[in-house]
């Protein structure tokens, strides 16, 4: 028997399809964190979820909870809050860039059609959802997962088109 309460929603536990498939979701890093308290060990959970539509937008979030499958769902759910676009050309980047964040490097240079993505773990993660097809990286220094899935995406933010920045400074240019 179906309460009226499930009845009104269109059935037990649907959610909307259309929606799910729209982005490409995954999780890059679980971590175990454990708490030393007074009456013994407080376990939680740390989840860092890349989440992009394929097509230039990209977020990443660090979901915190007691179970991984809620830390899961808060990383889900604050990434498609944080999503930002990214700037590509064609199916690369538009130039090369290299961003530090905290002990990890990351640099990213542009490729061939055809060639792929040559990335490995947060990084392969964040450029896929973003919808770049072929790029070449390197990571440099720490190879903390939550640290290089942030200088990636510190990366695609700082890029820049080249045809609208040379527009951009003419203009300013001709204004002073």
């Amino acid at each position: 028997m179906v309460s009226q309460r499930q009845d009104r929603r269109g059935g037990r536990g649907r959610r909307d399809d259309q929606e799910d498939s729209a982005y490409v979701e995954q999780v890059v890093k679980i971590r175990r964190v454990s708490k030393v308290v007074k009456g013994g060990r407080n376990l939680t959970f740390n989840a860092m979820v890349v989440v992009g539509d394929g097509a230039g937008n990209v977020g990443i979030a660090l979901g915190k909870s007691g179970a991984v499958p809620d830390a899961v769902r808060k990383g889900t759910a604050n990434a498609r809050k944080a999503m930002v676009p990214v700037v590509l050309k064609d199916t690369t980047i538009p130039h090369e860039v290299t961003y530090r964040y905290s002990g990890s490097s990351v640099l990213l240079k542009p490729a061939a059609p055809g060639t792929g993505v040559i990335a490995g773990g947060g990084v392969r993660a964040v450029l896929e959802a973003a919808g770049v097809k072929d790029v070449l990286t390197k990571s440099f220094g720490s190879t903390n997962a939550i640290n290089v899935v942030k200088a990636t995406l510190e990366a695609l933010k700082s890029l820049r088109n080249p045809e609208t920045e040379i527009a951009r400074r003419k203009a300013a240019a001709s204004e002073a």
